[in-house]
């Protein structure tokens, strides 16, 4: 193997979280007997991407994402609504999708008796935990490094610091940083000096200031990187 360390990102990286984020929003506004038509839907996505991207900048709180992302989307409605409550609702929906992308879990599986396999996520630390234990994927990695958990968030230098820090025997030069995100996780990995995948499902740019190591469009295109093959009977 060329890389003993191998660190995931979780959200469409190994699960399809666009597909979990559709099924919780459809399931809140059904609960709150409201609409949601697709000009809605648009905004919010829209609007919680940014805010999530304020986040990484640390322009923001986890806690202000979340506690007000629904505030502003019913206010531009002209509604006024407990905004925490409702994300707690919202993720309560969340934690139950764990739909997850191609084939993830075969793979995760078979590079988990080849390679040490870490979890590195932003997020809220107990939907992603229930979404991978409900995706069976959670026994396969040595550990879970959740932003909120950490006090840090990709890509600041500082969440990788923590997650290095806590890797028994850990070789940068044997590590490789997986992940959709050019500017959390691909950053990320620039930032901390990391290797790493870009998954670009999607043939997306590349943006000026970011430069991942590898680039793939599914999963399976990991083995020639990590110099192995795929034993789908892991």
């Amino acid at each position: 193997m060329n890389y003993s360390t191998l660190l995931f990102d979780l959200d469409d990286t190994l699960l399809d979280f666009k597909a979990s984020e559709d099924q919780a929003l459809r399931k809140l506004f059904h609960h709150l007997n409201v609409p949601l038509t697709p000009e809605i839907k648009e905004y919010y996505l829209t609007m919680n991407h940014q805010l999530w991207r304020d986040y990484e900048q640390g322009k923001l709180t986890r806690q202000e994402v979340t506690n007000g992302r629904f505030e502003k989307l019913f206010a531009a409605l002209g509604k006024t609504v407990d905004g925490p409550q409702l994300d707690q609702k919202y993720r309560e929906y969340l934690t139950q999708g764990h739909q997850l992308l191609g084939n993830s879990r075969a793979i995760i599986a078979d590079l988990a008796a080849k390679a040490d396999l870490y979890v590195v996520t932003n997020g809220v630390s107990q939907t992603q935990y229930k979404r991978l234990k409900e995706a069976r994927l959670l026994d396969y990695f040595k550990d879970i490094f959740v932003s909120e958990d950490t006090g840090y968030q990709k890509p600041m230098p500082e969440y990788f610091d923590y997650v290095t820090n806590r890797i028994p025997h850990f070789v940068a030069k044997k590590a490789l940083v997986i992940g959709d995100s050019l500017t959390s996780d691909i950053k990320g990995a620039n930032n901390a000096g990391l290797d790493s995948v870009w998954l670009n499902p999607d043939a997306k740019q590349l943006l000026p200031d970011v430069k991942p190591t590898y680039e793939v469009k599914v999963l399976e295109q990991l083995y020639p990187i990590l110099g192995t093959t795929f034993n789908e009977k892991a």
